[in-house]
């Protein structure tokens, strides 16, 4: 029997929680202070202060796990601080709390039993902090709430600062404080630090250091990159209890999750083609007029073949590109590049430099994505419904007047005149062989650019006719002759350009799309992340989430 206790011992030890074998670390905290330095590139820098009075009795103080906001950065640009010492033993990997963070070990400035310790935690960069403020579409939010510790190893109350500084260029009359979470001050103290930022300062001497309190400001999002505003807001905040809550949902309610995956899945196909962040949507005032039809295709959403087959068009219509080969798809590039290409037609040409594989279509994906942006930058404070409206008007009256004409002559002119807009057309293919179905076409004086095979009688391609005048851009008639193709290889043709552009250059559209809309418009990440802890600490339930406009912030967890 004396040899079966020591076993039933250790099964009594395993079955124990993780809370109830780590009761020996004990502390409080004096004071915590955090800095948010919200920089000019959309990131944040965030600089934590902590005063540790160890607990007599309580297991040294040898490693503090400190949770992290978002998944978003930079480990190289953490810096620690022992009692003043730096601190080498900083480390993503070691951490072991809840969510993810980092691990400082504090060396021989560990805090023993009764002892007392200070710790400064620099984090050079974390990203995907702002999000855009509901109440002004203009606005980008920023709150934040520092990482907390479990209850179960803290004791007293915490004297908490939280100070955000806010972008450079900021004015103190534009940006606006948020509802301060009880114990803090209805507004904040407000000054402009030595860089002249704007400064929100909230303070609660009687903080509680395991619970969770969310501060925020709101500023022009003008101040920071288009890109680095998010606007899907985090999921509802759930109590730690509440989290547990969710980890043992019975089984009869995993058809409602299956569900929901499906409806996540269908939503992921239908986003991959939504290159503009939903920001734009958001209405400003008034029609962005002035796009380009390549610009104008990024906006209504074309797929990304057929947007690059428009520039192609462009390229070769302006004299800067002829096609060599169909099959593989070469083309023959002017050097230099013209002057007067747009920046998007030149970042398109300059990957067709580079050899065919994955350096061409990551230099594709990068002009593509310069692009976006671009579009996306100049609808700033323009409403996109109605933007939008007026360049399908557009297209709808390039169709119109290409459908009235009553001679091939004029219709052949018409079309060139109008091609890129008719494009915008998501039925573009089926409405070209339409109209172009019967009679021939007077092909345009650079379709040869484009048609390597065209008017060559080795190729076995449509027989040319030069007989029959063609139109001059200044009218029906005059002007020299220009030959002609049978309607439905002119559209063919024009149609295969796009299919050439997936199959050769980008390969899988659906997987060429998704890299670019993953960057100009990403799935915001949720920002319910886990609190700091010890080493040895209990841990926090199955999950803690934060909602807030805006969320940036780290919730109750710990060390294990």
């Amino acid at each position: 029997m004396k040899r079966i206790i020591p076993l039933l011992v250790l099964v009594s030890l395993l079955l124990t929680p993780t809370a109830a074998l780590a009761q020996d670390y004990y502390f409080e905290l004096p004071e915590l202070a955090v800095d948010v330095y919200y920089n000019s590139d959309g990131s944040a820098s965030l600089d934590y202060f902590y005063a540790f009075q160890n607990q007599p009795g309580s297991h040294i103080i040898d490693y503090v796990d400190l949770a992290l906001p978002t998944y978003s950065f930079d480990v190289n640009s953490i810096q620690a601080w022992a009692n003043g010492q730096p601190l080498n033993d900083i480390s993503s990997s070691g951490y072991q709390g809840d969510g993810v963070g980092v691990a400082v070990g504090l060396g021989q400035y560990a805090i023993p039993a009764g002892g007392y310790g200070e710790l400064r935690v620099f984090i050079g960069r974390v990203e995907d902090m702002l999000y855009l403020d509901p109440g002004e579409d203009d606005y980008a939010s920023a709150v934040f709430a520092p990482a907390r510790f479990q209850r179960s190893i803290t004791t007293g109350t915490t004297n908490l600062t939280v100070t955000f500084h806010l972008p450079p260029g900021v004015q103190p009359e534009e940006p606006r404080w948020h509802e301060s979470p009880s114990g803090f001050p209805d507004e904040p103290e407000t000054w402009l630090d030595e860089e002249g930022r704007v400064v929100y300062s909230w303070n609660n001497p009687e903080a509680r250091p395991y619970e969770e309190y969310r501060l925020g400001a709101s500023f022009p999002a003008s101040y920071v990159p288009v890109q680095a505003v998010q606007v899907e807001n985090p999921p509802s905040a759930t109590t730690n209890g509440e989290a547990i809550i969710g980890c043992l949902i019975p089984l009869s309610f995993l058809a409602v999750f299956a569900g929901i995956i499906i409806a996540s899945v269908a939503a992921g196909q239908k986003r991959r083609v939504q290159y503009l962040p939903p920001k734009i949507s958001i209405e400003g005032h008034g029609i962005k007029r002035g796009l380009t039809a390549v610009e104008a295709a990024i906006l209504l959403e074309q797929p990304m073949d057929k947007i690059m087959t428009m520039i192609l068009f462009a390229a070769i219509k302006k004299g800067a590109a002829e096609v060599i080969t169909r099959e593989p798809l070469k083309l023959k590039i002017t050097d230099p590049l013209f002057d007067d290409l747009r920046p998007y037609e030149k970042d398109f040409l300059e990957a067709f430099r580079l050899p065919k594989g994955k350096e061409r279509q990551k230099a594709l994906e990068e002009a593509m994505v310069g692009l976006v942006r671009s579009v996306s930058q100049q609808m700033k404070g323009f409403s996109r419904r109605e933007t939008v409206d007026y360049y399908r008007d557009i297209m709808k009256r390039a169709w119109a007047e290409v459908e009235a004409a009553e001679t091939p002559e004029v219709k052949s002119a018409k079309y060139d005149e109008v091609m890129e807009w008719t494009m915008l057309d998501k039925d573009y293919d089926r409405r070209t062989r339409d109209v172009f179905r019967t009679g021939p076409v007077f092909v345009p004086v650079w379709w040869g650019r484009f048609d390597p095979g065209f008017g060559r009688a080795s190729t076995g391609s449509a027989p040319v006719s030069t007989s029959t005048p063609s139109l001059p851009r200044g009218g029906p008639t005059g002007g020299p002759s220009l030959p002609t193709l049978p309607g439905g290889s002119f559209a063919a043709s024009v149609v295969g350009g796009v299919q050439n552009i997936s199959s050769q250059v980008v390969g899988s559209v659906t997987d060429f799309t998704s890299k670019i809309t993953n960057r100009t418009n990403p799935v915001p990440k949720t920002t319910t992340r886990s609190g700091g802890g010890f080493r040895g600490g209990g841990g926090g339930g199955c999950a803690c989430a934060c909602a807030c406009a805006g969320c940036a912030c780290a919730c109750a967890g710990g060390g294990r």
